[in-house]
């Protein structure tokens, strides 16, 4: 167990790659799992060595957040609702889109913030995506001013990331993407629908694991806070 956080965000597309989290838990020697579209009512306290942080209560589509807790200590956690679209309007209750993680890291003695994070589907704007990533940067930035954050996710901006990585870089944060392409739901469509973005961390590497049963492949992110 180094220095070096191990984080894996996965999309488990209603819950149904639930069962694959054991094995990647330990193949993968995880420190952080954040997950997006699980069932929380069906989700453990406990996945091999990581403890639950918590979990969304009233969402459709829930987000969790687990630790390794001979690792760290968790001094606090929120859930944050974002600006709805259309189809959160429809399809409710799908407000709660950011669920953030404070985490004492007794290696290294600091605290730093991690995020589950999942944006509006395809059905709603870039521009709404782009301001509920920027309202969850703010909460982040409300929760632990200055600290190492790492927010992970389904962004659904899989065109003109370009652009928001500019916009991002203007607010103080790195966007960072993986190898391959973390969709593939049909034949002919793929592309990177699940990203990183960070401030006070270094980012090493960001890995597409191999696709499971959701129609999002996760991502393993290798990230450093430095001493």
């Amino acid at each position: 167990m180094g220095r070096e956080l191990n984080i894996l965000s996965y999309n488990l597309r209603k819950h149904h790659a639930s069962g694959e989290l054991l094995d990647l838990a330990r193949i993968y020697d995880l420190d952080v799992m954040c997950l997006q579209e699980c069932d929380t009512q069906d989700m453990p306290d406990r996945i091999d060595h990581l403890v639950l942080a918590d979990s969304t209560k009233t969402n459709r589509l829930g987000l969790a957040v687990y630790y390794r807790d001979d690792r760290f200590e968790l001094t606090g956690t929120r859930v944050f609702a974002l600006r709805k679209s259309m189809h959160d309007r429809v399809m409710a209750p799908a407000h709660e889109r950011l669920l953030a993680a404070k985490l004492h890291d007794k290696l290294i003695d600091k605290e730093i913030l991690v995020g589950s994070f999942h944006a509006a589907p395809l059905t709603a704007s870039n521009s709404l995506r782009r301001k509920q990533i920027a309202a969850a940067h703010d909460a982040l930035r409300i929760m632990g001013p200055s600290l190492p954050t790492i927010m992970v996710g389904d962004y659904n901006y899989p065109w003109f990331r370009a652009n928001l990585s500019e916009r991002m870089e203007e607010a103080g944060y790195l966007l960072s993407f993986s190898d391959k392409p973390t969709y593939a739901r049909y034949k002919y469509f793929k592309g990177h629908f699940d990203f990183v973005t960070s401030a006070h961390t270094r980012i090493d590497s960001i890995d597409t694991l191999p696709q499971g049963e959701s129609d999002h492949l996760p991502i393993l992110i290798r990230a450093g806070v430095d001493d």
